[in-house]
């Protein structure tokens, strides 16, 4: 029911005023990872089961050959080979077949899991409220939910599955040369060589990779703003502006991604000279016992063979474990939204808390207090003019069932004043309180059964004409719909093909500026909240369209506490009182014919419209 605009900034850790949106802190992934296994437990168990039994099933293969070496040189005959070679033919299909479902199993569990990351990361980024995305920007928002996403659901579909494979298969393999002899499995761990690249990638991957996603969300954060605001960029002939701001965002994007390149360009040729180690010490260990007759010829074959197979898992951990890396930070991306603020009591609020609980107080009625409120946007990024107020000190009292209309000139901060009784805002000093509860500490559930506001930005869903009317009430029925869109004046929506299973948007009916603005208003009394903010709510329609717009919602909302911000005066004469703002004050405060009578700023508004 409300819109929220885009603000353009930088994503990530650097935002400020500390507006981003947290990241996680490894710990916080570890257990969120731990969780999601956990869920899952059988399906990961039977995993591991069977790639235990495909990882010894390849076991069979080398030792074989090297019984049949043997063979040949202690002049067995044809018949005993061929039976190896059946049994090796045997044991290669039974490790096919055992990898294969494994990997099914995997896969199955993969998608399971991100499923659950998809459907948690859009609760979580639904609960937000408004502010805190606005000021972290969409462009991190919507890099977190699709990249990051993709990252982790790459990992837990692919990486999981491959890695528990290579890891039994190397475990496997290490434990089988040292049971063929214990000096050659000393030459095995020469594989370990590479421990030192790998420890010295690790400890500059995680930071690398975040950097990397911080630096993707930037650039996505301001392409959005560029597009969302081009005819601006175009009125104002700010395009030279922007295209350097893109051209030093993309700039910053390509560093990142060049520092992992860097890191991997170190890590991948150090960690393929330690596969070579093992097998080069093998052969020359192996070939000295042999000759001394400490071995047979057989057992260096397979113990080389062995360690030959153990460059592919090892390679396979190796390249996923530089993916994970890269899908871990993107994790710690998609878990840390999990830690911003659901509630704000103050602009420091949008600070990473990951204690941040809504509160447990409900309001005892339906009264709004306004007490003392000063605001300033973006208070606390250490900008003067960021933190210069732009509401001093306002106090108003609006009753139950009170119909309100706030007026003054362009700037005055009436818009403003209704992000804070709409609570999408806190104040920097003073309260806004309903019920005794301030409207910015309820959870958005309960915000939204109280107060609901309406701008006259919009949006519509893709989906039915029926969907975009049950977001706001789910369980509303088709008569319940009609009535809503008939209370609004929204005759046009009889008229569909298919009435309220018209598909709206591309490839369906498309609705002008005025038919979604009154597709928002239809929402509102269907929400049904007991305060209705409504902000410039009606500018798109045309005069008489929103006359007549305006009478059918206070026939609809009779009952409700309505707030009209508006321009158009004939709101404030139908209005019990009326509330006047200039520089960021309330200066006046009574009926239409009272302050008209009173001939002070109103009075000059009312004549000056009227005429």
């Amino acid at each position: 029911m409300t819109a929220t605009a885009t603000r353009p900034g930088r994503s990530g850790d650097a935002l400020p005023g500390g507006a981003a949106l947290p990241v996680a802190d490894p710990a916080t992934t570890r257990r969120a990872a731990l969780r999601l296994v956990r869920r899952d437990g059988r399906a990961v168990t039977l995993m591991l089961a069977l790639n235990a039994l495909a990882a010894g099933a390849g076991l069979a293969g080398p030792w074989l050959l090297g019984r049949i070496v043997d063979t040949v040189r202690s002049g067995g005959g044809v018949r005993t080979v061929d039976r190896l070679a059946l049994v090796i033919l045997a044991c290669g299909l039974a490790q096919l077949l055992l990898a294969r479902y494994a990997r099914y199993v995997g896969h199955r569990f993969g998608e399971r899991t991100v499923a659950r990351v998809r459907e948690q990361y859009v609760d979580r980024a639904l609960a937000l409220p408004a502010a805190v995305v606005e000021r972290a920007g969409t462009g991190d928002l919507t890099a977190r939910g699709t990249s990051d996403v993709t990252s982790v659901a790459r990992a837990l579909r692919d990486a999981v599955p491959e890695v528990c494979v290579a890891a039994a298969q190397a475990l496997f393999l290490l434990g089988a040369v040292v049971v063929l002899d214990p000096l050659l499995g000393l030459c095995g761990l020469g594989v370990f060589s590479g421990v030192f690249a790998v420890r010295w990638y690790l400890r500059r991957a995680h930071g690398a990779y975040l950097a990397e996603g911080a630096a993707t969300s930037a650039l996505a954060e301001l392409l959005a703003a560029t597009a969302a605001g081009a005819r601006t960029v175009e009125a104002l002939g700010l395009q030279e502006r922007r295209t350097a701001a893109s051209e030093q965002a993309v700039e910053h994007c390509r560093r990142t991604r060049t520092r992992t390149l860097f890191l991997r360009s170190v890590l991948l040729p150090a960690v393929d000279v330690a596969y070579v180690v093992p097998v080069v010490g093998v052969l020359l260990v192996g070939g000295a016992l042999h000759g001394r007759g400490g071995i047979s010829l057989g057992v260096v074959i397979t113990a080389a063979l062995y360690l030959r197979q153990l460059s592919d898992p090892l390679a396979t951990i190796l390249f996923w474990a530089e993916q994970l890396q890269s899908s871990g930070a993107a994790f710690a991306r998609v878990e840390g939204l999990g830690q911003a603020p659901r509630t704000l009591t103050a602009p420091a609020a949008l600070l990473p808390h990951p204690s941040a609980e809504p509160s447990p107080a409900l309001p005892a009625d339906d009264r709004i207090e306004v007490t003392a409120v000063h605001y300033a946007y973006g208070a606390g990024s250490g900008s003067p003019a960021a933190d210069r107020d732009v509401l001093h000190g306002v106090d108003l009292t609006v009753r139950p069932g009170e119909r309100l209309a706030v007026v003054g000139p362009s700037g005055a901060g009436k818009s403003t004043l209704g992000r804070l009784l709409a609570g999408i805002d806190a104040p920097r000093h003073g309260s806004v309180t309903v019920g005794g509860v301030p409207v910015a500490a309820l959870d958005p559930a309960a915000l939204r059964r109280q107060v609901a506001l309406v701008t006259q930005e919009h949006h519509v869903f893709l989906g039915t004409l029926r969907d975009n009317l049950q977001i706001a009430a789910p369980d509303a029925g088709d008569a319940a719909l009609r009535a809503a869109l008939a209370a609004v004046g929204a005759d046009w929506a009889a008229e569909l093909p298919a009435g309220l299973d018209t598909e709206l948007g591309a490839g369906g009916h498309r609705p002008d500026g005025s038919q979604s603005q009154q597709l928002a208003l239809a929402r509102v009394v269907l929400a049904d909240p007991h305060t209705v903010i409504l902000d410039e709510a009606t500018a798109l329609l045309d005069p008489r369209t929103a006359r007549h717009t305006e009478r059918a919602l206070a026939a609809v909302l009779t009952g409700r506490t309505v707030i009209a911000i508006a321009h158009r005066l004939h709101t404030a004469h139908d209005a019990d009182r009326v509330a006047v703002m200039e520089a960021g004050r309330l200066t006046e405060l009574g009926t239409h014919d009272d302050l008209v009578a009173a001939n002070g700023a109103y009075a000059a508004l009312w004549h000056s419209w009227h005429s």
